[in-house]
């Protein structure tokens, strides 16, 4: 049976954590490293994709007056926080060990294998498309993959005692949203193993089942170990570059290139308001959040619906609407896909447009 490596790199800053995901990854690419589960944790950071500016995606402010360290990821996708109330866990693997390079067979397939390990602990955890698990409908982890080369990183958080309230103020959004009810929504969709135990998990068991439910998915066994000499030799390498200002600002765009618009109109479902974050240089929106005094069952189909608008162009937004309700049941009353299409092109400026709709 084949042999894979367990590293636990423990509590470190944001610059740290990311020079390992590139020394270690670079050292899959190069088969000078066995394929490789690591559990890591972040001091307080707000990590940035790696193709994202800093000020158009983060409170600055909120960071620097909480000491929260701000970083670039060397893989894509959304800003995110992280804190000590998370465990990160990583797999280094090599194409042949997935067998594939479609990222959502891959997902699927680890997302799966780490909803079992959740759900050991006394939870009913379940993977939700594209990239989350869930219990009983709220997020307990997100994942995301990258490859080079041959080489694969996928990456996975849990949350274990978090705080969406700072999350939300480190992310730059409007304002309303981080009312005392925007927050108790929002927690809403999001769970953690704390709240959903009744107390504080075992961090040792949470990694053993991970480590259990990796070995039984993949068909092989894990040894603990160590980084090889050359992992930390690129790691020092990586940490130069990363731990520096010019890292961090190597995509820098005024947050005026990102503008939040905003839009509400009155329809015959409710109220409907629009919050936009809008892209103007690739003309599209970056992320949407609905608010207003509407009825809508299941109560997660709005959070849906913002995932599925994100980094949408704006040719496209109709269709994606449309395409998402018809593939739900919905109940909201009166309230119609054609509505939410509406106010979204009132916040963009395009009342001739809502005007056909």
């Amino acid at each position: 049976m084949e042999s894979w490596r367990v590293l636990d790199t423990g509590l470190r800053p944001a610059a740290q954590n990311i020079a390992l995901n590139r020394a270690l990854l670079e050292a899959r690419q190069a088969d000078e490293a066995p394929s490789t589960l690591r559990f890591l944790r972040f001091k307080p950071s707000a990590l940035l994709g790696y193709h994202q500016s800093a000020e158009q995606e983060l409170n600055l402010d909120y960071c620097s007056a909480n000491n929260i360290a701000v970083q670039r990821r060397i893989t894509g996708g959304g800003a995110i926080y992280f804190d000590e109330t998370q465990i990160g866990w990583e797999l280094y693997l090599h194409k042949r060990d997935v067998g594939t390079s479609d990222m959502q067979a891959i997902s699927r397939r680890i997302c799966h294998a780490a909803a079992t390990a959740i759900s050991a602990l006394g939870v009913d955890a379940r993977y939700r498309p594209r990239n989350d698990i869930e219990v009983d409908g709220r997020k307990i982890s997100g994942t995301g993959g990258a490859f080079d080369g041959d080489a694969l990183l996928f990456q996975g958080t849990l949350l274990v005692d978090f705080d969406i309230s700072k999350m939300l103020r480190v992310l730059r959004i409007p304002a309303e949203k981080l009312s005392d009810k925007a927050i108790a929504s929002a927690r809403e969709r999001v769970a953690n193993l704390t709240e959903l135990l009744g107390r504080q998990p075992d961090v040792g068991r949470i990694r053993a089942n991970l480590i259990e439910a990796f070995e039984n998915e993949f068909g092989v066994e894990f040894h603990e170990d160590e980084l090889t000499l050359s992992e930390h030799a690129r790691y020092q390498v990586a940490l130069r570059e990363i731990d520096t200002a010019d890292w961090v600002g190597l995509v820098s765009r005024p947050a005026g290139g990102m503008p939040i618009v905003e839009a509400v109109r009155k329809f015959s479902g409710g109220l409907l308001r629009a919050a936009v974050s809008f892209d103007t240089l690739t003309r599209s929106i970056r992320q949407v959040w609905f608010t207003g005094d509407i009825f809508v069952s299941p109560r997660r189909c709005i959070a849906d619906l913002e995932a599925v608008l994100r980094d949408t162009p704006i040719d496209k937004l109709e269709s994606r609407i449309r395409a998402f309700f018809a593939g739900r049941e919905v109940d909201m009353l009166s309230l119609t896909p054609d509505d939410f299409v509406t106010v979204v092109r009132l916040a963009l400026g395009q009342p001739q447009l809502a005007q056909n709709s």
